[in-house]
């Protein structure tokens, strides 16, 4: 039984740990984020940390064993991590200011006001929405607290003068 424990453990932490470098990564480049809410990943990082300690009864060879511990170590990591940024999403809340789409319904953007507190600056993000929980954040203002939306055509939207033609992948406020 350690043996399953223990290779199945592994193959999630990979799993997880590769979402969340994915989700890293999206939101560093601006592409669409198809990883799983952080809270989903954390939930995933801890049931690995709970299979790898039982793992831990597998003591076939060396190469087990240090599968072992690297599974309990990166999954350490990994759940400490998740925590922390999900700790800090608490802190400094998005808050929820509205969901406009186009009138054939084809695209909708949903709008958050940030607010970094005396430890940052402010501003407005929009985030298109995608098939199941897929976002992408295609503007981001800065030292701005309204959001003005009109929509040009059913792929052009122009949110607070700038306007954004959503079938060519445009954005505003990322490099």
């Amino acid at each position: 039984m350690g043996k399953r424990y223990n290779l199945l453990s592994f193959y999630l932490i990979l799993v997880c740990l590769a979402l969340v470098l994915y989700s890293l990564y999206s939101i560093m480049n601006n592409t669409w984020l198809i990883a799983p809410p952080n809270y989903v990943l954390l939930l995933m990082s801890l049931l690995t940390l709970v299979l790898g300690a039982f793992g831990f009864k597998d003591k076939r060879n060396w190469l087990v064993k240090i599968r072992s511990w690297l599974t309990l170590i990166v999954s350490s990591l990994t759940s400490i991590g998740l925590l922390l940024i999900l700790l800090i999403s608490f802190l400094f809340p998005n808050e929820y200011i509205k969901t406009i789409g186009p009138s054939d319904n084809s695209y909708s953007i949903d709008f958050y006001r940030w607010d970094m507190g005396a430890a940052g600056t402010f501003g407005i993000l929009g985030e298109l929405n995608g098939p199941l929980w897929f976002k992408k954040r295609i503007y981001n203002e800065v030292r701005t607290e309204n959001v003005k939306v009109k929509w040009e055509n059913n792929s052009k939207v122009s949110i607070n003068n700038h306007i954004l033609n959503l079938n060519h992948g445009d954005t505003y406020g990322y490099k």
